[in-house]
C-alpha cells in the first residue's frame, strides 16, 4: 500500500511510485503511434472520414459506465478485505486479553497466543501465494511441537491446533466452561474472517467484465483519431494518449484493487498488519515488542 503525507500538486503530477503508468506505458505508446500514423496518412496520403465527436461521446459514455461499474465492484472487494484483516487484528488482541482472563496456565496461554501469531502469518503467506515464507516459518517454529507447517492447509491446521489446546485445557480442568466457550467463539471469529479472505482470493471478478472493458477501450482509443484529426490536427496523438491514459489507467487500477492480497503497490499491507498483531501479543508473551514496519519508498507491505 502506498503511504505518504498529503502530496502537493507537483508531487501528484509527477509521482510514479504507486502510479499505474509503469504498467500501461507500452499501450499508451502504441495508441499514440497509431494516432500519429492515422494523422500522417490523412495529411499526406488520402483524406480519411472525419466522424466528428458525437458518436464518440455516446460510445465514451457507455464505456465510462462499464469502467465505473467494474471499478466499484473491485473497490468493494478491496474494502471488504481491509475490514476482514482489521477484524483479524481486533480478534487477535481480544483473544490475548480473554486468554489472560480465562486461561491461567501460562504455558497453555503462551502456546495459544503463539499459535495465533503463526496463524496470521501462515494466512498472509497463503493469500499471497508465497510457497516458502521465512517469517511464517519462524513463527511456526516458535510454537513448541508444532506439526502443521507442511500440511495441505497450514492456517486451518493452526486453528485446529488452537481448538485442540482449548479442548485439552477444558478436559484437564484448567479452563472452565464459560471460558472455553468464549475463547472458542474467538477462534471461530478468526476462522470466519479467514474464510471471507479466501472467498475474495479464489473468486475474481467475472472474466466477461474484463473482456468487455478491454475490447471497448481499445476500439474507442484506436478509432478516436478519426474524430480528432479535423479539430486537433497534429495534436491528435497527444489528446488520444490522454484519453487512453484515463481508460487504460482506470482499468489497471481496477485490476489491482480486485486483487487486494496481491504483490502490487496498492494491495493491502498484510505484513504490516501482522506486525501490529505481533506488537500487541508481545506483552502477553513476556517478549519485547518488535518495531512497527515502516514504508519503504512510500510503500508499506
Amino acid at each position: 500500500m502506498i503511504v505518504r503525507d498529503k502530496p502537493g500538486p507537483l508531487q501528484l503530477m509527477f509521482a510514479v511510485r504507486g502510479s499505474v503508468l509503469p504498467h500501461i506505458w507500452p499501450e499508451l505508446a502504441l495508441v499514440m503511434a497509431v494516432a500519429a500514423a492515422i494523422t500522417a496518412f490523412d495529411h499526406y496520403v488520402a483524406t480519411l472520414a472525419h466522424t466528428g465527436a458525437a458518436p464518440f461521446a455516446v460510445f465514451g459514455t457507455a464505456l465510462s459506465l462499464f469502467l465505473g461499474f467494474r471499478n466499484n465492484a473491485a473497490y468493494d472487494r478491496w474494502w471488504e478485505a481491509r475490514k476482514l484483516w482489521g477484524g483479524l487484528l481486533a480478534d487477535t488482541r481480544t483473544l490475548a486479553r480473554e486468554a489472560a482472563l480465562f486461561l491461567p496456565d501460562e504455558a497453555a496461554r503462551h502456546r495459544l497466543l503463539r499459535l495465533t501469531r503463526a496463524f496470521l502469518h501462515l494466512h498472509r503467506a497463503q493469500l499471497r501465494k508465497i510457497a516458502s515464507d521465512p517469517v511464517a516459518e519462524a513463527m511456526t517454529a516458535a510454537v513448541p511441537a508444532a506439526s502443521f507447517a507442511h500440511t495441505r492447509h497450514p492456517p486451518c491446521a493452526a486453528l485446529s491446533e488452537m481448538n485442540l489446546l482449548l479442548a485439552q485445557a477444558h478436559a484437564a480442568g484448567k479452563l472452565d466452561g464459560f471460558g472455553a466457550m468464549t475463547l472458542s467463539n474467538r477462534v471461530a471469529a478468526l476462522s470466519l474472517a479467514q474464510a471471507g479472505c479466501e472467498r475474495i482470493a479464489v473468486t475474481p471478478l467475472p472474466y466477461v467484465y474484463s473482456l468487455l472493458v478491454f475490447r471497448t477501450s481499445w476500439l474507442y482509443v484506436l478509432l478516436l483519431p478519426l474524430a480528432l484529426i479535423e479539430p486537433a490536427g497534429w495534436l491528435t496523438p497527444l489528446f488520444t494518449g490522454i484519453v487512453a491514459y484515463t481508460f487504460f489507467g482506470l482499468a489497471e487500477v481496477t485490476e489491482e484493487l480486485a486483487h487486494p492480497f496481491g504483490p502490487t503497490a496498492n494491495a493491502l499491507p498484510l505484513a504490516a498488519i501482522c506486525r501490529a498483531a505481533e506488537i500487541s501479543l508481545a506483552p502477553h508473551l513476556n517478549e519485547p515488542a518488535p518495531e512497527p514496519l515502516q514504508p519503504h519508498n512510500f510503500r508499506l507491505d
